[in-house]
């Protein structure tokens, strides 16, 4: 019994020994307290609130490779890798704008301010993983029993509810040990939102060809904002202060609004229309959009102007935005094998597609305990499609209800994919310019030429054939009433070839022989892709009325 004994105590001497070892390694290794300074328990959906996050290095180690992950990296950013650290005060900050403004000038406001941004500095593409995220500690070290606090902007969920947050913080040790690699903290925050506003967006192609800038195409931006907020957290109204653009190709040049209010104010279930025209950049002219930056351009409706492309705004559209777009385009260029006929219906679609996204900046006036205070947010929608309308916050789908399972099978039916009318419409984009009335001396010259100039845009990425028909397809009594008496003088019928995005004015003439109004929208265009053995014609002709009125003097 005795030896046992001894064994017995031999085991639990070398084990205390291994434990102590064990708690030795752990004193010496870092050990971090995290503290979160004005972090709010709720938001507005969208809402943008600046809070502080304190680090503390508790243990006689530096630490460092301060790293936190998280399942929703879109709900809170510590900045950009250019951005200047902020006062390390939060008291400082207080009632100040979670944003950098500038003040801006009259003149501007209604033209669009450019500025441009990489995501890479605001730690999204090139490889980098969304979840995790380093925090930008001083010289990337917390050395033993110091601390610091950084400024770290949160932005309210899109959906209204109660919101777990979760956080985990990772760390190591400046000094390798053995026994431990790594440490982690977690931490969940409950955030309950609020709704604010709903934002609908639309864009179209434009008929007008005002400028040089415009040559790579022009569209019109249609923005619908509706505020959702039925007094809820005392909210009073919203007000509407900026709306910013931001794409590799396309971006915001005025704003077309007939009112003269700088300030676009919604109380309870009000809506707006907002409309905007955007233009292509120019790649050879334009460095805002080279070497993968985004272009943002912003429309002030106040006398400050948030910079768009610098921190929070463009981090968290980034983050909501940028990180879904990404992912869906690195599926796409994983697909291979496509045969020349797949490539042509791409090329085809693609006319139909547009990359641009579009920042609502909004601040919301809410009332408390006798007291007004100014809360800030923002809102994204991504535009693909012409034509088809985009929505900030996507709506919930209706469950459908349960049917029947059936085991089929599926027959093998090969279709072949084609592109639509309306895709192939877009081919081509055509604009009529001429003078609205004509007055010409009918008594002295029985005929009345108009100079009209027809302008031909090729909205695909390659080399486009095109016909222009300029005779009357008349076969019937109505046709003759819609054109009337007018005739297209000279060579009716052009065979040209369009380059990629290559814009082309036609000089042609049109004859009157006497007085009223006339439809000049009869040239039919016909288009297809250069080269190309498979044969998708596009056949067009204005759908809209061209009307001019020919006077006598």
């Amino acid at each position: 019994m005795r030896d046992v004994y001894f064994a017995w105590l031999l085991i639990s001497l070398i084990k205390s020994q291994v434990y102590l070892n064990y708690l030795q390694h752990c004193n010496v290794f870092s050990l971090l307290q995290v503290f979160f300074i004005n972090f709010p328990t709720g938001l507005l959906c969208g809402e943008v609130r600046k809070a502080y996050v304190e680090f503390v290095n508790v243990s006689k180690c530096p630490l460092t490779r301060l790293k936190v992950v998280s399942k929703r990296p879109e709900f809170f950013t510590f900045g950009s890798r250019t951005a200047v650290l902020t006062p390390l005060s939060p008291s400082a900050s207080e009632n100040c704008s979670a944003y950098k403004t500038v003040v801006t000038e009259s003149t501007s406001a209604s033209v669009a301010l450019i500025s441009s941004a990489l995501p890479v500095d605001f730690g999204v593409g090139v490889g980098n993983q969304s979840e995790v995220i380093d925090v930008p500690l001083p010289n990337s070290v917390l050395h033993p029993g110091t601390s610091v606090q950084l400024p770290l902007w949160l932005r309210g969920p899109d959906e209204e509810g109660v919101h777990e947050i979760n956080f985990l913080f990772y760390y190591e040790s400046t000094e390798k040990q053995p026994k431990i690699c790594h440490r982690v903290l977690r931490h969940t925050a409950v955030i309950c939102t609020s709704r604010s506003l709903n934002v609908q967006a639309t864009v179209c192609r434009s008929n007008t060809l005002d400028d040089e800038e415009s040559k790579g195409g022009n569209m019109l931006v249609f923005v619908d904002v509706e505020n959702m907020n039925t007094m809820e957290a005392g909210v009073k109204e919203f007000h509407i202060v900026q709306v910013s653009s931001s794409s590799k190709h396309w971006k915001f040049q005025k704003s077309i609004n007939l009112s003269e209010e700088k300030d676009y104010k919604l109380t309870s279930r009000e809506k707006g229309k907002l409309c905007f025209k955007a233009v292509r950049c120019q790649l050879t002219a334009d460095t805002h959009c080279s070497s993968g930056r985004y272009a943002f351009g912003d429309i002030v409706f106040g006398n400050e102007q948030i910079i768009s492309s610098t921190t929070p705004c463009a981090d968290f559209f980034f983050r909501s935005c940028l990180s879904s777009e990404l992912n869906s385009s690195q599926q796409t260029s994983q697909v291979s094998g496509k045969s020349l006929y797949d490539e042509t219906v791409k090329l085809i679609q693609k006319c139909n597609e547009v990359s641009l996204n579009i920042i609502v900046l909004w601040k919301a006036y809410v009332i408390e305990d006798n007291k007004q205070f100014i809360l800030e947010g923002q809102h994204h929608v991504m535009l693909h499609t012409v034509g088809k309308e985009a929505l900030s916050f996507p709506q919930k789908q209706e469950a459908s209800e349960m049917v029947l399972l059936k085991f089929i099978r599926p027959e093998n039916t090969s279709t072949i994919a084609r592109p639509s009318a309306e895709q192939l419409s877009n081919l081509i984009k055509t604009c009529l310019h001429y003078p609205e009335s004509f007055s010409h001396p009918f008594h002295q010259k029985s005929l009345c030429l108009v100079p009209v100039t027809l302008v031909l845009s090729n909205c695909s990425q390659t080399d486009v054939d095109v016909i222009i028909d300029l005779r009357h397809k008349m076969t019937s009594p109505e046709a003759l009433e819609i054109h009337g008496s007018f005739t297209w003088l000279g060579q009716t019928q052009y065979k040209l070839q369009l380059q990629s995005q290559e814009v082309y004015s036609l000089q042609l003439k049109a004859c009157f022989v006497h007085t009223g109004i006339y439809n000049l929208g009869t040239p039919r265009v016909f288009a297809k892709l250069a080269d190309q053995a498979t044969l998708f014609e596009a056949s067009q002709q204005n759908s809209m009325p061209a009307l001019i009125v020919i006077n006598n003097i």
